[in-house]
């Protein structure tokens, strides 16, 4: 009945809704926000309506980020994941939400291996990630870690006491160096270096000659090479800057992804689910332990997977009906302690927890029966629910509504008709209906409402 500064959360409803019911409490306090959207391709498996035309994609669209940009805290970020479909129109729409002047960079997903043969044109093989900052003088991407193969190009032939070192270039553009950079080096080992063509040396023949005695210039293994910086592990920067295209060994692809999910053995699998390793890579870059990181496309629950493991707090909202069957049971596999997709890297041995809540349903009950209706009979008994129980548009007068002529309709036209009836203001029961015995709100949950508005609880956010 109540809700910690601590919890995680996940929210079973409506995202445009769920959104809005999250900004009291939230707004300002996400750190990232990853999103893998519906593709508007009329192909998506995920059961979203995905077919809407090109505008109304962009509406639909348009009215989420508005309000995902006021959640994000003034150092957060949001990574949109979408591919060639619609990806370069939401950068325009994108710019204008956020601001163009915070347009981080677009990352290309190496998501497949394999060409597909039998496509009449391009085998596509990528999507693409737009990132954008809350405000982009504000933030700054995390370093990634340094990989075993980075470290294995340093070696310490001479058994150095610094440790292990690479030799780098000892010179430098000449448009760069000052007139005390351009010296013919006398070296130690009596040869005299002249410069290459439009090259400078590193430092002053003095600093060089201090780098020499220090043994920080290397001569090769005969001591009579070409000389060359010597660069120590301990001194380089701790990790690398990320590029913008991240292939599938490094990141995983949608095969990989697919495995994790089937390891679970759920009914459903989807065709273009999101590895763990992707997921791990996005929140290296834009969070640190115990950050917020919010996903309200959150389809099969890897972000939140993800963010557990890695010891972030997380928020999922999700309303298809999969989230029961395939997103909560894994993310309960998830604190038992499962071994998939990153658990290894991370060392993760389980634990945490989160909280599952719904929006209180009202004309979204109907809704959601009436996308799943496949039959006019089932339709029928439909219209007579909702005007007996609904609350219906104020611009239909019910007693007008003809049922013969209602049953010479298409399926596709009986269901429209439905949709016309319903008063969209009316999908989810308000918070200031609360108390209202209309709508029979249990003690508990009256309580949990409450508690998650309560101004003190949300100052300790």
């Amino acid at each position: 009945t109540d809700f910690r500064a601590d919890d995680n959360l996940i929210v079973k409803g409506n995202n445009l809704l769920a959104l809005s019911t999250l900004l009291p409490r939230f707004e300002s306090k996400v750190k990232l926000i990853y999103i893998d959207p519906p593709y508007n391709t009329g192909n998506d498996s995920f059961g979203y309506n995905d077919r809407f035309n090109h505008s109304t994609w962009l509406v639909f669209m348009k009215n989420r980020l508005e309000i995902a940009r006021r959640l994000l805290s003034k150092d957060g970020a949001i990574f949109i994941q979408l591919d060639d479909n619609e990806a370069h129109y939401l950068k325009v729409l994108a710019d204008d939400l956020f601001g163009r002047e915070n347009f981080v960079s677009t990352v290309v997903w190496e998501k497949k291996y394999s060409p597909q043969n039998a496509v009449q044109w391009l085998s596509d093989s990528h999507d693409f990630i737009l990132v954008y900052a809350k405000d982009k003088e504000v933030w700054r991407p995390n370093l990634l870690p340094r990989t075993s193969e980075m470290d294995a190009r340093y070696k310490n032939p001479d058994n150095d006491p610094r440790g292990r070192w690479k030799s780098t270039d000892a010179t430098a553009q000449a448009g760069h160096g000052t007139p005390s950079q351009f010296y013919v080096l006398h070296a130690p080992n009596g040869r005299d270096y002249e410069l290459p063509s439009g090259r400078c040396w590193l430092y002053t023949e003095p600093r060089m000659m201090e780098m020499i005695a220090d043994n920080r210039i290397s001569f090769g293994s005969n001591g009579d090479g070409v000389p060359r910086r010597k660069t120590f592990l301990s001194e380089v920067q701790q990790g690398s800057v990320s590029k913008t295209i991240w292939f599938r060994d490094e990141v995983g692809d949608n095969q990989e992804a697919k495995r994790e999910i089937k390891s679970f053995d759920f009914d459903e699998v989807f065709s273009t689910p999101k590895p763990e390793r992707l997921l791990q890579r996005i929140l290296q870059l834009a969070t640190r332990e115990g950050d917020l990181v919010l996903d309200f496309f959150m389809g099969s629950a890897t972000t939140a997977a993800v963010a557990l493991k890695m010891r972030r707090r997380f928020i999922g909202i999700e309303q298809m009906n999969y989230i029961d069957t395939v997103s909560i049971p894994r993310l309960r596999r998830v604190v038992d302690g499962d071994q998939s997709g990153i658990s290894a890297a991370v060392d993760w041995k389980g634990g945490g927890s989160f909280v599952y809540c719904e929006l209180a349903r009202l004309n979204r009950k109907f809704i959601d029966e009436i996308e799943c209706a496949t039959e006019p009979a089932e339709l029928g008994k439909i219209l007579e629910q909702i005007l007996r129980a609904g609350y219906i548009d104020w611009r239909v007068e019910p007693s007008a509504i003809d049922r013969a002529e209602f049953s010479a309709l298409s399926i596709d036209d009986q269901k429209r008709l439905l949709m016309e009836l319903l008063d969209k203001n009316m999908l989810c029961v308000n918070r200031s209906d609360l108390d209202d015995e209309e709508f029979a709100i249990d003690d508990d949950s009256k309580s949990f409402t409450r508690n998650f508005y309560d101004t003190e609880a949300i100052a300790d956010v």
